[in-house]
């Protein structure tokens, strides 16, 4: 598939480290060759153990020097946070859209770095039009939809998270009920026969969260998943696990084996999507212990954490990342460089970066209506979608109301500006009764459903 190289700067030392051993040599010195200098940061630290360590990018913070110089500098592989999954990519059934996902995936070119496709087919964040269908048309749309995409990026992608989050939570091990399993129990091989065809160089991967606890009856039916297919030949190469630990889905003490036992079926294993909530030595020995139970898996290919500073996190509230809301890193991002490093790395604080504010939006004129409804819920957060739906005429713009104190820590196809969410570039025209969505993670308890205020 892709190769590595190493980043400049490594390359560059390695080579005088050469040139003094050489030179050390000519003079007679014995010098030990076993050493090998520590990683600086950790992509670099990562590349010496042959893994990667990326993270989840949102394409509208790039503009933000001080995001944009933390993962330049510290991650080689990464993830569209939002922009590549499907109310992004095909807003209007047959109309696609790649704008922001093409900003992320040059963007990660332009830097050296390789890109996981995340996600193809899922039940969440699906577009408005997607979640009225049901049976052979729904089946349809969504492999066109995997093929239309994965077609697109052919050739960008290391790896595609072909779907997402298939089976139930609880202890039953069965599929989730969504629109997509109701198309018939065979939709998961579906979808991936479709994306192998249409990229066959990246890799093909299952991901799901909850699937960490080797006894638990989720990971057993992921596993189950997997087994299955390899051996009856369908196009599987990896399993995602998402791995977001907090005090209600701790890191278990079995982690090492789940990853093993993955790779035992062959295939490869890649964490998706880590964060751990939390803060000082506890969290930052919970992410030593995951790194260290990745390299001790020789399949498991690295690590990806969701977001780049905790105030970037889905979970802010429990500030679950390496860097804190300024760019700081924290002890977590040092227990992790250190255990990549072995436990030869130094501390290196960076100083506080600034951030530039974003302006105020300006909305043109226009009617519109507004429909929340509440996707999932966890202690302290959860996870809203609103529908934006033109009236009687079309429009060129739309902004919504977040109103009785909804608190908003992220916002996806859409600009958040105080308490009021507006169209992005691609998804402000509609014509008359066409709709569009975008989502948010909420702080705190959830709303109830219903009308929020609309205006274009």
């Amino acid at each position: 598939m892709n190769h590595r190289t190493a980043p400049p700067r490594r390359r560059a030392a390695w080579v005088a480290g050469a040139v003094a051993v050489a030179t050390a040599l000519a003079g007679g010195v014995a010098m030990s060759t076993s050493a090998q200098a520590a990683g600086d940061t950790l992509q670099e630290a990562a590349a010496d153990q042959g893994r990667y360590f990326g993270t989840a990018i949102a394409g509208y913070k790039l503009q933000e020097s001080a995001y944009e110089t933390i993962a330049n500098r510290e991650f080689d592989m990464i993830t569209a946070e939002n922009e590549m999954k499907l109310d992004a990519t095909e807003p209007q059934q047959g109309q696609f859209n790649f704008s922001a996902g093409d900003q992320i995936a040059n963007w990660a070119t332009q830097n050296g770095k390789r890109l996981r496709g995340h996600t193809l087919a899922w039940h969440s964040q699906q577009p408005g039009w997607m979640q009225n269908m049901e049976g052979s048309q729904l089946r349809q749309a969504m492999l066109n939809h995997v093929t239309e995409v994965a077609s697109h990026y052919r050739g960008q992608i290391y790896a595609w998270d072909v779907v997402n989050e298939a089976f139930a939570d609880g202890g039953t091990g069965a599929r989730r009920d969504s629109n997509l399993q109701r198309t018939g129990n065979d939709w998961i091989e579906a979808a991936f026969r479709a994306a192998r065809a249409a990229d066959p160089n990246a890799k093909l991967c299952y991901n799901d969260y909850n699937i960490d606890n080797w006894s638990w009856a989720k990971t057993q039916a992921a596993y189950n998943l997997v087994r299955d297919f390899k051996e009856r030949g369908v196009p599987i190469d990896c399993i995602g696990l998402q791995s977001h630990f907090n005090s209600g889905s701790p890191y278990p003490s079995n982690y090492r084996t789940t990853l093993q036992s993955f790779a035992d079926l062959g295939v490869d294993v890649q964490i998706t999507e880590l964060d751990i909530e939390g803060s000082g030595q506890q969290q930052a020995d919970t992410y030593r212990k995951v790194v260290e139970d990745c390299l001790a898996v020789s399949r498991c290919e690295g690590i990806t954490v969701w977001g780049v500073r905790d105030s970037d996190s889905w979970r802010s509230q429990g500030t679950p990342l390496l860097f804190d809301g300024n760019g700081n890193k924290k002890e977590a991002y040092h227990a992790v460089l250190d255990a990549l490093n072995g436990g030869t790395s130094t501390p290196d604080p960076t100083e506080d970066p600034t951030e530039d504010p974003t302006e105020d939006p300006t909305f043109p004129a226009g009617d519109c209506s507004a429909d929340l409804r509440i996707v999932n819920s966890w202690q302290g957060g959860y996870q809203g979608e609103v529908a934006v739906t033109a009236g009687s005429s079309a429009i060129s713009g739309w902004s919504v109301a977040l109103s009785g104190g909804i608190s908003v820590s992220q916002v996806w196809n859409g600009t958040l500006s105080g308490s009021t969410v507006s169209n992005v570039s691609w998804n402000g025209n509609l014509g008359a009764g066409q709709s569009t969505s975008f989502g948010f993670i909420g702080n705190g308890s959830p709303p109830s459903a219903g009308s929020l205020a609309c205006g274009s």
